[in-house]
């Protein structure tokens, strides 16, 4: 947990968000898609210039956990700091968007960003370099809040960063626990999602997964009023499941991230479109969900590349097959493409534990087709940094992927847009289709949401009819709560505990 909002990759309903407020953030409600709405600002952006500058201006009487007032410049020196390199960590989605961006290194350095402007101390005006719908949600992410230039501390803001939601920083060890009490100058109406109803909240990172699942399923003394934010294990799942008592307390997420296998198109014999529809076919799915833990720790069984919950997502499938595969469709198209293997094709998988057994359904399943698979397998960092390198070390990469904010776009323009090919990119499908990234860049655009969703659900077909992923399940998140939590759910997205609204029974 990176309290620096420089550094933070946490979605707008996580706990930093306890502790800082952003110009818009997210409004959750069970069995809905997210919505985006007004936070400091007064509103979740106006537009001009055909989407590439966006103004906002900030409610009034906002204040720090000192009383000092919440300035615009203050959020421009906040977006700013993220550019300098010893504050890169967090997400940079506004880097590549905003004017002189690519070449700025930050405040640091004693400049600013012109395309960053603040009028007066309660607006500010963000201007694009390319027309940009999304950009509501990005205003949303963690730089998005207020750092006072005069608070700057490289090293040591991420232990104690100016409040200004419901909760201060009252101690902190890094990496091992964060104890918040109430701020005294965040004014509730002023504030549209953050509920604040336990008076002091203690984040404790320094305990194993499995302790921590143990200890909320006895509920007892503190854990009553805990939650878990880690996933259940599918060693526990049977003490949960079979317990009526403890499954009450168990929180399911509708969906979540997509688990798939990545093919890569620039590599023979990936590279022809047929043998990678007959992988879509070959691939026993009903295998892969088990491996994963069954459709309750493991997850629905996927067709699309837009996971459902994101605005856009419309269920099909274009390679109908029971859920064990379809191994005769499988070898019609490898013979159609006159399909012949000298070597078994490598499959880069991490190794853990879960990921190896799906690997190994996958290597069999295909083994049935008479596609030959050998493993490799690595620690995850090597995997990552191997499968985003953009190099020949792969035919074949278990992977998955949640959009970092609610839309498509993040589904599919960071796996299958081409400019996402190597250099740390996300395409390991390596997938570079001209007629797509057009398309991909007139969804972007779209400053109409609801027609944007429309384009991105278009482009979801279209690049499932080439085949370069095999999409497997939507990862379902299982956490459990104490007896004396309340208010704790899951939305469609994200698959994660709200905690801008998690309280306590009867308070």
């Amino acid at each position: 947990m990176k309290e620096d909002p420089a550094k933070s990759q946490n979605f707008a309903t996580s706990a930093i968000h306890l502790i800082v407020r952003g110009l818009t953030t997210w409004k959750t409600d069970p069995g809905k898609p997210p919505t985006v709405v007004a936070d400091l600002a007064t509103d979740t952006g106006e537009q001009s210039d055909g989407g590439r500058t966006w103004t906002y201006h900030l409610k009034p009487g906002l204040r720090y956990e000192d009383g000092s007032r919440i300035t615009t410049q203050d959020i421009k020196y906040s977006v700013e700091r993220t550019f300098a390199p010893q504050l890169s960590e967090g997400l940079a989605y506004h880097k590549t968007l905003l004017v002189g961006g690519q070449d700025y290194k930050g405040p640091l350095t004693g400049q600013d960003l012109p395309s960053i402007q603040t009028p007066d101390a309660s607006t500010i005006v963000f201007h694009l370099n390319k027309p940009f719908g999304d950009w509501p949600w990005i205003a949303s992410m963690p730089a998005f809040t207020g750092v006072p230039k005069s608070k700057e501390d490289v090293v040591h803001y991420q232990d104690h960063p100016l409040a200004s939601g419901p909760y201060k920083v009252q101690s902190a060890q890094q990496g091992t626990k964060f104890v918040l009490v109430r701020n005294k100058y965040w004014d509730p109406k002023t504030d549209p999602v953050r509920t604040a109803m336990p008076d002091s909240i203690v984040i404790d990172m320094a305990l194993n997964d499995q302790v921590i699942n143990q200890r909320i399923i006895a509920d007892q003394g503190i854990d009553q009023s805990s939650f878990s934010y880690v996933n259940l294990q599918a060693a526990l799942a049977p003490k949960v499941l079979n317990n009526p008592q403890v499954k009450a307390r168990l929180a399911i997420s509708p969906s979540g991230l997509l688990k798939y296998l990545a093919l890569n198109t620039h590599k023979a014999p990936l590279d022809n479109a047929d043998v990678r529809r007959a992988i879509e076919y070959a691939v026993d799915k009903n295998a892969v969900q088990v491996a994963a833990g069954g459709p309750v720790i493991g997850g629905e069984l996927a067709s699309t590349l837009i996971e459902p919950g994101i605005p856009g997502y419309q269920k099909f499938d274009l390679y109908p097959a029971p859920a064990s595969g379809d191994i005769a469709k499988a070898k019609a198209l490898l013979a159609q493409a006159k399909f012949t293997q000298t070597t078994p094709l490598v499959l880069l998988t991490d190794n853990a534990s879960a990921n190896l057994a799906i690997a190994q359904a996958i290597q069999e399943s295909l083994g049935k087709a008479g596609i030959k698979v050998t493993l490799k397998s690595e620690d995850n960092d090597s995997q990552v940094a191997d499968s985003t390198s953009g190099k020949p070390v792969y035919d074949l990469a278990l992977s998955s992927w949640v959009p970092d904010f609610p839309s498509a776009q993040g589904a599919i323009q960071a796996l299958f847009g081409s400019s996402e090919i190597g250099n740390n990119g996300r395409n390991i499908s390596q997938y570079s289709n001209p007629r797509v990234d057009a398309a991909i860049g007139a969804a972007v655009g779209q400053l109409d949401l609801s027609r944007a969703a429309s384009q991105w659900a278009a482009l979801d077909q279209q690049i499932m009819a080439d085949a370069p992923i095999v999409p497997l399940y939507y990862a379902k998140n299982t956490y459990l709560r104490g007896s004396q939590v309340a208010d704790f759910q899951l939305p469609l997205y994200p698959p994660y505990p709200n905690t801008l609204t998690v309280g306590l029974a009867g308070k």
